[in-house]
């Protein structure tokens, strides 16, 4: 056997394995719909629509890629050389093939180009008019989100609240370097531009109650990849109950640790940076804490919110995550421990 016939069943054999494991890869969104910021099970109208261009595109794809491997083929097995030494003819133009080849992808990317464009416009228009739309505007900061909900009075961090049914106006800016505002079930991206608001909208659907992976997905600086978020999808009764939990002002300190973490806290240098409503807390650098206790993380998503976890982060925010604006002297632990009591308080 010569060197290329005992190399082309390793060839062979190489291509299936790899082609298994292409296959293998695009079926682990189907096995779990639930994946974290997939694109591919949207959970609103508009990352329908985004959803439906996608397939439409690629079944698209898919008919000219059998087209053009399948002509290829036959070309190759038609016209391949029969004997050896037999002269193979050479055809020098085509006058009916060159026109085909250049109608037939016309004819394809003006069939890609017309619903590309018309979602494109549906996306930029103002959202259909419904009843009791919620509003948001989104702010990045390095590296981390804030919502505020103008017309309920609510302002918050890295967790968005929205009731499954009612349509979200999204009003999306930044604070200082461009940020992109992406929650991949929901819909596509939106850059987030210092004194320019881009606008988004889509409605959850009532499916989608739960909890969504979002992301800043446009490059920010040196934590841009730890600039995460969290869309709550609430029924309409949790999202009136959050809403009303989120306009009370901090709750008052119990006794105990959590009241000595509030005496500390309101003597040191946190009430320049955040703002805890009904305290003399009113900074407005870092994300309001007046229900800090009530989020699930902390640090822009990187961890949980637990008493341990969050001690941890006053102590050593620059270790947790590097080049963040939460530079504190040195905190000894116990005071951490009380700091941390009070904040978990805060709900």
């Amino acid at each position: 056997m010569t060197r290329a016939g005992s190399l082309r069943p390793r060839l062979i054999t190489l291509s299936c394995a790899i082609l298994f494991a292409i296959s293998a890869g695009g079926c682990t969104q189907l096995a779990n719909p639930s994946a974290p910021q997939s694109t591919v099970f949207p959970g609103s109208d508009w990352g329908r629509m985004i959803q439906d261009l996608y397939g439409l595109i690629f079944w698209m794809a898919v008919v000219v890629f059998v087209g053009v491997e399948g002509f290829l083929l036959y070309t190759v097995i038609r016209f391949r050389r029969r004997r050896e030494g037999e002269a193979v003819s050479q055809t020098h133009g085509n006058t009916l093939l060159e026109v085909a080849w250049t109608v037939v992808p016309s004819i394809v990317l003006l069939m890609i180009a017309v619903p590309t464009i018309s979602t494109i416009f549906i996306g930029d228009m103002p959202p259909p008019v419904t009843t009791n739309p919620v509003r948001v505007t989104v702010i990045g900061h390095q590296w981390w989100w804030e919502f505020r909900y103008p017309d309920l009075g609510v302002v918050t961090a890295n967790e968005l609240h929205l009731p499954a049914g009612r349509t979200a106006t999204i009003e999306v800016t930044s604070a200082d370097v461009i940020h992109s505002f992406w929650v991949p079930k929901m819909g596509g991206k939106v850059d987030a531009i210092p004194t320019r608001i881009n606008t988004m909208w889509f409605t959850p659907d009532a499916a989608a109650v739960g909890e969504h992976f979002g992301q800043c997905a446009e490059f920010c600086g040196l934590q841009h990849a730890n600039m995460r978020m969290r869309l709550f999808v609430d029924t309409a009764a949790n999202f009136d109950a959050w809403v009303q939990q989120q306009r009370a002002p901090a709750s008052a300190a119990a006794a105990g640790d959590a009241q000595q973490g509030a005496e500390l806290f309101q003597r040191s240098a946190c009430i320049t940076c955040h703002t805890i409503k009904g305290t003399n807390a009113q900074g407005t650098i870092g994300p309001d804490l007046t229900h800090v206790g009530s989020r699930t993380t902390i640090a822009a998503g990187m961890i949980d919110n637990t008493p341990e976890n969050l001690a941890h982060w006053i102590r050593d925010p620059q270790g947790v995550k590097v080049g963040n604006k939460m530079v504190l002297p040195q905190v000894s632990e116990s005071d951490a421990r009380l700091f941390a009591a009070y904040l978990q308080s805060l709900r």
